[in-house]
C-alpha cells in the first residue's frame, strides 16, 4: 500500500492508498481543503469539526444533485460510480479517525 501526505485546514495527514493513486488523493485533498478554508473564512471562529461537517454536507448535496440530473447516463453506471466514491470516502474517513483529528 502506498502512502501520501495531505493537508486539511493546516493539519498534515498520512493516508494509505493504492499504488498510483497518490496524485488523485492529493488532488481530492486540495479540493476539500479549499472548501474547508472557504467555510472557515465565512464562518469566522468555529471549530474544525464544524468546518468538516459543513464541507461534507455541501459535498453530499452536490453529489445528490448530480445523481438527480444524470443527463441520459446509465443509472447503473452512475450508481456504481457513487458506490465506488462512497467506498473511497469511507476509507479516507477510517484513516482520518485513526489519525485522531
Amino acid at each position: 500500500m502506498a502512502q501520501v501526505s495531505i493537508s486539511l485546514n493546516g493539519r498534515e495527514y498520512s493516508i494509505g492508498c493504492g499504488p498510483g493513486e497518490e496524485a488523485r488523493i492529493r488532488e481530492l485533498a486540495r479540493g476539500v481543503d479549499s472548501r474547508i478554508r472557504k467555510f472557515g473564512a465565512q464562518a469566522g471562529q468555529t471549530g474544525e469539526s464544524r468546518l468538516l461537517v459543513m464541507t461534507l454536507l455541501t459535498m453530499a448535496d452536490e453529489l445528490a444533485e448530480a445523481k438527480g440530473g444524470m443527463n441520459g447516463h446509465s443509472p447503473d453506471a452512475f450508481a456504481d460510480g457513487i458506490k465506488a466514491l462512497a467506498k473511497r470516502i469511507e476509507t479516507v474517513a477510517e484513516r482520518l479517525e485513526g489519525a485522531k483529528i
